[in-house]
């Protein structure tokens, strides 16, 4: 599989890397296992969804701002290592979900960047996965993610 012309199949393109906003780095690389920091649905220094799910966003448009955080940790992790083609495996992600009290449909959301990682890596983009709501997250942004990935040695 080629994943860059995966995205180009399903119209997509990545989005610059997005900066480091704090004290960290975008990812770190560790062996064969690329630790990406968390990132959020901001595109050009702009949030393409704020607010929570089950307030001022749907489960559908929360999912669109997960597969936006998963073009940009695609985005961080070219960057990190120069081409989609080193990734081996996507291993793992934790979504976060910014939600209502009681909400419990997380999952449902962070599909979007789940999906997205099939589509653009086949089996290799299945993971394990955590998908948690809370209360609030950084710049009002309706999902965040974060991504440990296996390169090819």
């Amino acid at each position: 599989m080629n994943p860059e012309a995966n995205l180009a199949a399903l119209g997509l393109t990545l989005p610059n890397p997005p900066a480091a906003a704090g004290s960290y780095v975008p990812t770190v690389r560790t062996g064969n296992l690329l630790y990406c920091a968390g990132t959020i649905c901001m595109i050009d220094g702009k949030m393409t969804h704020t607010g929570q799910v089950g307030k001022e966003q749907t489960i559908e448009t929360g999912a669109q701002s997960a597969a936006i955080c998963a073009l940009n940790t695609l985005a961080n992790i070219k960057a990190a290592v120069g081409s989609l083609d080193r990734v081996a495996r996507i291993v793992f992600v934790s979504g976060f979900v910014n939600a209502v009290d009681g909400f419990a449909d997380s999952p449902a959301v962070i599909n979007g960047a789940s999906d997205l990682f099939v589509k653009v890596f086949g089996d290799a983009g299945k993971h394990a996965r955590a998908a948690v709501a809370v209360n609030g997250l950084p710049k009002g942004t309706t999902t965040e993610i974060q991504v440990v990935v296996e390169l090819k040695a």
